[in-house]
């Protein structure tokens, strides 16, 4: 693990052993726009479908409770998976569980889903961002769905102590290049634990043959 890479996990993990994870900024209780827009994708309960970034996030609860049979969690604290591993109990064990920053990640498997809520938008480094989306490409099935949701354009440019970048649509197509074609948008403003608003920009993409 480089610098860069240890410093992040360093964060995340001080911000997962320090606070309330119902508490942080990005906690929802029920991920209604991620379950809709992968209930869309209408790829099958067995699916493979990966929650890239999930930390704690409720949405691996909710989809076990749908009845999805091969969910893989992601995210660079192994605090916050162990935290969503404590909460799931036994459920726990029919999850798939990855501690690795996701630019460093080399896939064992492809997906049919890949979602990030919160993720893509801390790569504040175009070399990082090159990374995920050569990770992503090689990660996601042909055809596959990539669902981003990142802070909008009117979105915050600070969260969780760290530099946010911002994006719609096109902009974010722009960055994952030609490998993925957009194919929805929706916008969602998120309302923190402590009330704030947040506003993020939705995408939607099928993995397809750039050439």
């Amino acid at each position: 693990m480089d610098e860069d890479q240890d410093a992040l996990q360093s964060h995340w993990q001080r911000v997962y052993s320090t606070g309330d994870p119902d508490r942080a900024s990005w906690h929802q209780p029920t991920p209604g726009t991620s379950i809709d827009l992968i209930d869309r994708a209408d790829c099958g309960l067995d699916a493979a479908i990966i929650d890239v970034g999930g930390g704690a996030s409720l949405l691996v609860d909710h989809l076990l409770e749908r009845g999805y049979l091969d969910v893989t969690v992601l995210d660079v604290s192994s605090r916050a998976l162990a935290l969503a591993r404590e909460r799931l109990e036994a459920r726990s064990e029919f999850v798939h569980w990855i501690c690795e920053d996701v630019t460093a990640m080399i896939p064992e498997r492809q997906y049919a889903v890949w979602h990030d809520r919160a993720l893509y938008h801390f790569l504040t480094d175009e070399v990082d961002r090159a990374l995920y989306a050569a990770v992503l490409y090689e990660a996601v099935e042909p055809g596959g769905w990539v669902i981003i949701g990142a802070f909008a354009p009117d979105g915050p440019r600070v969260c969780s102590g760290l530099e946010a970048c911002r994006y719609d649509g096109r902009t974010l197509a722009a960055e994952l290049g030609m490998g993925f074609r957009l194919v929805d948008e929706r916008r969602e403003v998120h309302r923190t634990p402590s009330g704030v608003e947040q506003r993020f920009a939705w995408s939607v993409f099928r993995r397809t043959d750039p050439f």
